[in-house]
């Protein structure tokens, strides 16, 4: 099938890239003729595993190509997904003013029938606003069709996640948009739940904060345990051999981070609000989130009493593993006020520092993981990375000015940190 996929972030460079390997021919499109650019000379511009790969492959085979001309993608595909940046503005709901123009191109350059699916994570009827956009500007009748086709790819496996999927949903209002959805699915291993645009476009937002309600939830449970006496892990792990609870998302840490699920988490309670509804236990969740972060941020304090002239070692800038995401990462708002309190801050990542010098000019960045033990008065854990689990930690102790580890991930287990003398404090550990 042609398809065009308008918008080249992380959702709409990976899913047109999928799309191509399953034999498709792709046109991503994207008004940043920078970003088009480096596309067209195999440099991209995220991190994802496998993808630089992918998208040389099929670029070579002519499946899949770039441009920063949308009428012409449009006229030349039978598909066009929508999968431009929905951001949030100050009161949290989705920013749709991309979404509109996209719509209102397609409405002027579309000369015979098109599919138009939205991809992009937008609030419920937001398929209604697109179908009247079109409809408002479509002076010559062609006929068209409108569909919600929502994302599930979590960052750091979204290939994987794109091509051997839990699920696919597609929302749909006519037999001619599901046939052609279904179709395009059929080398995809996955069942398919058809429903109503609504519906489409309210699960996204629902399943995103589900997750999030699961992380703040044992993220409380973790300040339970430490005031208690217990594990969190051993709760977590008994909570999650429950087949209706299950393990994923039960990791007691620094908070949840990411472009999704702090902005679906905060569009999802103004959703409600929209259309009558307080969201109380959704807007519980995000002050969990927040007032884990500053734990951390107490954690350290709590390590070295006073903050002002220290130097602090930030293992972990993502906001998770696998990624060079740093957006709503918790090490943006830890780094912020430990900054704020004085502090001198030394850091690495695998993948982010770049991006996050865009954020702090005023930190140490390091070449790798002892560099940043080096003079440090406490090393604090913010991500994850398997490079972290496998630490020399005699190495450590050595370089550090005292022995302390604060681990926001909890990837050590206490004791055997303890035992080469350090003064550790994980999330929620007996």
């Amino acid at each position: 099938m042609k398809i065009a996929m308008i918008g080249t972030g992380y959702v709409g460079l990976v899913t047109g890239t999928c799309f191509s390997e399953l034999g498709n021919s792709v046109i991503c499109v994207d008004n940043d003729t920078e970003k088009i650019k480096k596309l067209n000379k195999g440099i991209i511009p995220i991190y994802e595993p496998g993808l630089e790969e992918l998208v040389h492959k099929n670029c070579e085979a002519k499946r899949l190509s770039f441009t920063s001309d949308i009428e012409e993608a449009v006229k030349s595909s039978d598909i066009i997904f929508i999968a431009v940046g929905t951001p949030p503005k100050d009161s949290g709901e989705a920013d749709l003013s991309s979404v509109e123009k996209v719509s209102s191109v397609i409405a002027d350059v579309m000369t015979e029938y098109k599919l138009v699916v939205g991809k992009s994570t937008v609030p419920v009827n937001t398929g209604k606003w697109i179908k009247k956009t079109i409809n408002t500007r479509n002076t010559k009748g062609i006929d068209f069709d409108v569909a919600s086709n929502p994302e599930f790819l979590r960052e750091g496996s979204a290939i994987n996640d794109f091509l051997y999927p839990d699920r696919i949903v597609i929302g749909v209002e006519s037999e001619r948009a599901k046939n052609i959805l279904c179709e395009l699915y059929k080398p995809v291993d996955a069942p398919i739940l058809v429903t109503d645009i609504e519906s489409a476009e309210i699960i996204k937002h629902a399943s995103n904060s589900f997750l999030a309600t699961k992380i703040s939830f044992i993220n409380a449970i973790s300040i339970l345990c430490e005031r208690a006496g217990a594990d969190v892990q051993m709760v977590a792990e008994g909570m999650g051999l429950d087949k209706r609870i299950g393990k994923q998302f039960l990791n007691a840490g620094a908070g949840f981070g990411g472009f999704c699920f702090p902005k679906d988490l905060s569009a999802f309670i103004r959703i409600a609000e929209d259309i009558g509804y307080d969201f109380k236990l959704l807007k519980e969740v995000e002050r969990i989130n927040d007032e884990q972060k500053k734990g951390i941020v107490q954690k350290i304090k709590e390590s070295l009493w006073n903050l002002r002239g220290k130097q602090v070692g930030i293992l972990g800038l993502s906001f998770k593993p696998n990624t060079d995401d740093i957006r709503y990462a918790p090490s943006i708002d830890i780094i912020g006020e430990l900054l704020k309190e004085g502090v001198k801050v030394k850091a690495y990542d695998p993948q982010a520092m770049e991006r996050t010098k865009e954020v702090f000019s005023d930190i140490t960045y390091c070449k790798d993981p002892y560099g940043v033990c080096v003079g440090s008065d406490a090393l604090v854990i913010l991500t994850e990375w398997d490079e972290f689990k496998n630490l020399d930690l005699k190495k450590v102790k050595e370089l550090l000015n005292t022995a302390i580890i604060i681990d926001g991930r909890n990837i050590f287990e206490p004791k055997t940190v303890r035992e080469e003398g350090f003064l550790y404090t994980g999330i929620g550990r007996k």
